[in-house]
């Protein structure tokens, strides 16, 4: 098999992103290789069967945890053992890779939490494969191998690397630092740190839609011009808008010319929620205005006529924070312990209010946060919306929006009469 080149700009020399002319769609993306340029077969298999549904950034976390555990068996068993021992399903080799990688983990001495990560996504990867390979054998060997994978999960599947400490409910933006972003981004405010008419109100829009919409970065990235959606409404006798979240269907993603290519986290996240006539008018007014002619259908146009990148978008909100008035930057010191907003912030501060809203409204909690589920893409088993019901006792952000969150008078004045 003829080995691959090794991508330099990863992180890990040995994590790649498969070229899409090496692969048929469904199989390009992030692999893992040995040194000779060889994909790490166990990997690649894991990659193709647990990854389907999961962001290329994640998958790329979760590959990097894997490759750690590569590299430590090819130094103490030799280059593919660890494909070697999952292959043949040798027990006592397993043990001995997996016991000395904890060991070497534990050992570190700039070790930290992402330390655990690593053990518990590495450890899980080895299980996955065995319980695979236990379903594909002859019955005769069906109990033996159930004993060994029992053996292995009984030995290391409780084995911390270090204890986390439980997770604290998450913090969103102190009304101040809210304040002061609104003033910076309203696209006529003088103090608008963004030159270009164009590019106000791009990181408007974007503002917006994560402020009150609640959209992750790579979701807001992915948006087609024609993303907003209306009907009229003849039962209460108005138009209806609502915001389509899914992949671009005017694009193929492997031909996306940004260097970190956005994507649906994971299914749960293709949703469709309702939107404001503001917000609606507000997209609108920069596409018909400002976004400019275009090769490609996606939203956010940069000034160079690419779609956005995710590095334009976090470096715009370092210029934000470093534009923040003093006091609001101190208070969102004290207050969450942050020295600068991301556009994670936004959607963390959406989903308090939003939260505090329906409570507000006279929902039970558990009505409540089954609602946020829907409205914020989260599956049924995830921890997120649990994690917001302490902040929506915080009521620090309680004067910052009136009960009709999109309606912000702030946002009305904002949009201009258009060209």
């Amino acid at each position: 098999m003829v080995g691959l080149p090794v991508a330099q700009h990863w992180a890990f020399k040995l994590l790649i992103q498969l070229p899409s002319t090496l692969a048929a769609h469904d199989l390009r993306g992030p692999i893992l290789i040995d040194p000779h340029g060889i994909p790490r077969y166990w990997a690649t298999v894991w990659s193709t069967l647990s990854t389907a549904q999961v962001a290329d950034s994640t998958h790329i976390k979760k590959l990097r945890c894997i490759e750690s555990l590569y590299q430590h068996a090819d130094d103490v068993l030799g280059t593919s053992s660890l494909d070697d021992a999952l292959g043949t399903l040798d027990d006592d080799a397993l043990t001995q890779i997996l016991e000395s990688w904890f060991v070497s983990l534990r050992n570190r001495a700039s070790g930290t939490k992402n330390d655990e990560v690593t053990w518990q996504t590495g450890s899980g990867f080895v299980f996955s494969v065995i319980a695979w390979l236990s379903k594909s054998v002859s019955d005769d060997r069906i109990l033996q191998i159930e004993r060994r994978l029992h053996r292995l999960k009984t030995l290391y599947g409780q084995l911390h690397v270090r204890r986390t400490k439980s997770v604290e409910s998450v913090r969103s933006l102190p009304s101040s630092t809210v304040e002061a972003l609104y003033t910076l981004l309203d696209p006529s405010s003088e103090k608008n740190p963004f030159t270009r008419q164009a590019t106000r109100w791009r990181m408007f829009v974007a503002f917006v839609l994560m402020l009150h919409q609640g959209l992750r970065r790579g979701e807001v990235l992915l948006l087609p011009t024609d993303a907003v959606k209306s009907a009229f409404d003849r039962r209460h006798n108005k138009t209806k808008y609502w915001l389509n979240i899914s992949e671009n269907d005017y694009e193929k993603s492997d031909l996306d010319p940004r260097y970190s290519k956005p994507s649906i986290k994971t299914t749960h996240s293709i949703r469709q929620i309702p939107v404001s006539q503001t917000t609606a008018d507000i997209i609108d007014t920069y596409v018909q205005n400002y976004r400019g002619r275009a090769s490609h259908s996606y939203l956010l146009n940069s000034h160079t006529g690419m779609p956005l990148s995710t590095e334009a978008l976090t470096k715009a909100f370092v210029l934000l924070t470093e534009n923040l008035p003093t006091q609001a930057l101190k208070e969102l010191r004290d207050r969450t312990g942050k020295i600068s907003v991301t556009p994670h912030d936004l959607r963390h501060t959406c989903a308090v209010v939003r939260l505090h809203q329906l409570l507000r409204l006279g929902d039970e909690m558990p009505e409540a946060l089954q609602k946020l589920r829907t409205f914020f893409g989260w599956s049924k088993t995830s921890s997120m919306p649990s994690r917001y019901a302490r902040a929506v006792f915080e009521d620090r952000l309680a004067h910052v929006w009136n009960d009709a969150f999109d309606e912000r008078v702030s946002l009305l004045r904002s949009l201009p009469k258009g060209h």
